[in-house]
């Protein structure tokens, strides 16, 4: 059975994709595919864009910039997805998925996902926590001990020399699952440095890291201090792959046994991996890394080639490979209040407490705007005047390190997702550009 978008696609004909051609307007001609038996991988139901109030020639602005950056070098290829009121409203791809051999991108073609990873582990935390009961508030140690009598680094100044110096006070409070799944527990990617300026995470993150399982990293960092006493500072970091050990013990099941078990397959995520198998190595998209002038080029990063292989660990916080069709099952699910096509993952109230802002005004570090709410592994407008953004008010979303990005707009109905392969992606503006020009087609 054919991928859940890339069936229409392929129906489509291959030229669309060698030109960067938008689908949007053939989408008319398509009719709405009948909804699924439980677990099928039939394609979400497809509209014209007038169908579910949007304008087909204001979408044709996102081809017209998008092919721009393509036949700029600026990138290789990439692809947006447009679904609306349940259906698929706007497809399209543009340039290639490796330039050099001039492969175009395809609905079909793989992407390192990265961060977008998270939204899968908050929703496998949600769901024990819907069948077991416990609190968001229970304490991570009930699962993981060397989680609990953390430490915190104590950074003070002299009043009378104004010499800097650090120590270590014992945390206010224990590390909370809720902790974990708003990125306040404390614990960050680098992590916090000693008075020699060494990483307390070193001997499971650095060069000879001994981690060799998701669990032996969370113990690791367990013999390590916080950043922040928890709850108190929201500060992006490895939260998520915490998590991730967390479930296979409350599971019983290899993290990623779990996740293919009740959520991949139930939803008919065919694509989605901590690798790519050998039969889809060619599926792959490239990984570029942007030029001092502008342009990109193929990257040396080791992630280029890692994806080939089941790495030792399987990371909660990063490490899915997948397809905007995939991850475009997911995110219905998500805009449904839990379900897809008869397959309930989450209860209504789940998904709504997953979609609020937890923090209101705590202070931030790293990859969150001052007026940014943040929810269970989610940004979240809060208003929309304060985020300077076209969207609205509860519009949830977050993005990966190479440039994939999606949002949910429940007042919309919307979903947004942007696929590229470009790291670093600091300070490029393409996943942006391509929201806007979703947003100004909006007519109804």
């Amino acid at each position: 059975m054919s991928h859940p978008i890339s069936r229409m696609s392929h129906m489509l004909g291959s030229k669309s994709h060698r030109h960067g051609v938008s689908v949007a307007l053939l989408l008319v001609s398509v009719c709405a595919a009948a909804v699924p038996a439980a677990g099928d991988v039939s394609s979400i139901p497809v509209a014209s864009p007038a169908d579910v109030g949007l304008s087909a020639e204001r979408l044709q602005r996102i081809d017209a910039v998008m092919q721009r950056h393509v036949d700029e070098g600026r990138i290789a290829g990439a692809i947006g997805v447009v679904a609306r009121r349940g259906k698929v409203a706007y497809q399209a791809t543009w340039g290639h998925a490796d330039r050099e051999r001039r492969e175009p991108m395809s609905m079909d073609t793989m992407f390192r996902m990265y961060s977008m990873t998270k939204a899968v582990t908050g929703v496998a935390v949600m769901m024990l926590h819907e069948e077991q009961g416990w609190s968001l508030s229970t304490p991570a140690k009930r699962w993981i001990p060397e989680l609990g009598d953390m430490q915190v680094v104590h950074h003070e100044v002299d009043p009378e020399t104004g010499q800097a110096s650090q120590r270590l006070v014992p945390a206010r409070r224990d590390i909370t699952i809720r902790h974990l799944l708003t990125h306040t527990a404390g614990i960050s990617y680098a992590g916090p440095r000693d008075a020699g300026g060494n990483s307390y995470y070193q001997a499971v993150r650095g060069p000879n890291a001994r981690a060799e399982s998701i669990g032996d990293l969370t113990r690791g960092l367990g013999e390590a201090p916080l950043h922040d006493h928890p709850g108190e500072v929201w500060r992006y970091g490895l939260s998520q792959d915490v998590l991730a050990a967390i479930v296979e013990v409350i599971s019983g099941q290899p993290w990623d046994a779990f996740l293919e078990e009740r959520i991949f397959g139930p939803l008919g995520m065919i694509d989605t991996k901590h690798y790519v198998p050998s039969a889809k190595h060619d599926r792959l998209a490239t990984l570029y890394s942007p030029t001092a002038v502008g342009g990109i080029e193929p990257s040396g990063a080791p992630a280029q080639t890692s994806y080939l292989e089941k790495p030792a660990v399987l990371g909660g916080g990063s490490g899915l490979v997948s397809t905007a069709g995939d991850y475009l099952r997911f995110y219905q699910m998500l805009l449904n209040g839990g379900e897809l096509d008869g397959v309930r993952l989450l209860s209504r109230k789940s998904v709504e407490l997953m979609s609020a802002d937890h923090i209101g005004d705590l202070a931030r570090v790293g990859g969150l705007g001052p007026h940014d709410g943040f929810g269970l592994t989610f940004r979240v407008i809060r208003e929309s005047g304060l985020s300077g953004a076209l969207g609205s008010p509860g519009e949830y979303s977050w993005g990966g390190a190479a440039g994939t990005r999606f949002w949910i707009d429940p007042q919309e109905e919307l979903i947004g997702i942007y696929m590229i392969q470009i790291l670093p992606h600091r300070g490029l503006t393409y996943g942006t550009e391509f929201k806007n020009l979703v947003y100004q087609s909006i007519v109804d």
